[in-house]
Parts: structure tokens; C-alpha cells; sequence
């Protein structure tokens, strides 16, 4: 198990109420082993962040971002969070919400083709 802050419990619990349409859309694909049998958390903290999605199983972590993130400054913080769950092991897949919403079976092919990739890694 990863380490997290145990006082992101609170702050991740109100994110999975307030999902945006661009976060309900691609976890109503991945809820309940639908993807490859792999199991999906939704606004899971992973060290002192809390992901959108995380798949332990594949090391895989998604990121849905709204338009916040094309902002310089923000970009400057996911850099920095991404590098942090990259030196956990773990592979980020980033998705803008507009992608996510208008080109919603490519975003699900691609997170397809990585789990494929992470469960090929870790069978051979």
C-alpha cells in the first residue's frame, strides 16, 4: 500500500460527492473491475495528494483536469506532483476534462492500452 496522509481521508470522501461530469464519465467505465479485472479507486490519496483515479494493481494513476490547470502556476504544481507519484512507481495518465467529455473512446482506449501495457510489465 502506498503511503498517504491520513488527513486527506476527509477531503478525498467530499471529492467522490462532488465528482464533475468529466470525472463521473470515465469511472462509470472503470467502477467494478470492467477495465481488464483491474480495480479502480476514485479520489484516492496517494502520499500527500489525492489522485482521481488510482489502479494499484498497474501502478497507474489519471488525472482529469479542468481548465485550473492550463494556468502557469498550476502547471508548475502538477509537474511537481506528477514527479512525486512517478518517483513512487507509479505511471499518470493526464486527461483535460474537454478531451475526457468530447473524445471520451479514445481517453478509454488509452487508459485500456497502459493497463495492458502495466499487466504485460508485471506478468513477465
Amino acid at each position: 500500500m502506498r503511503p498517504y496522509n491520513h488527513q486527506l481521508k476527509g477531503p478525498s470522501r467530499k471529492l467522490r460527492k462532488q465528482m464533475t461530469d468529466a470525472e463521473e464519465l470515465p469511472w462509470s467505465h472503470l467502477r467494478g473491475k470492467q477495465l481488464l479485472g483491474v480495480q479502480f479507486n476514485r479520489q484516492k490519496p496517494v502520499g500527500p495528494y489525492v489522485v482521481d483515479f488510482y489502479a494499484a494493481a498497474v501502478l497507474l494513476v489519471i488525472e482529469v483536469d479542468g481548465s485550473q490547470h492550463l494556468q502557469k502556476e498550476h502547471g508548475k504544481r502538477d509537474a511537481a506532483r506528477d514527479l512525486f507519484l512517478q518517483e513512487q512507481g507509479l505511471m499518470v495518465l493526464r486527461f483535460d476534462d474537454r478531451q475526457v467529455l468530447l473524445e471520451t473512446t479514445a481517453v478509454l482506449e488509452e487508459i485500456f492500452r497502459m493497463c495492458q501495457v502495466r499487466l504485460d510489465l508485471g506478468s513477465g
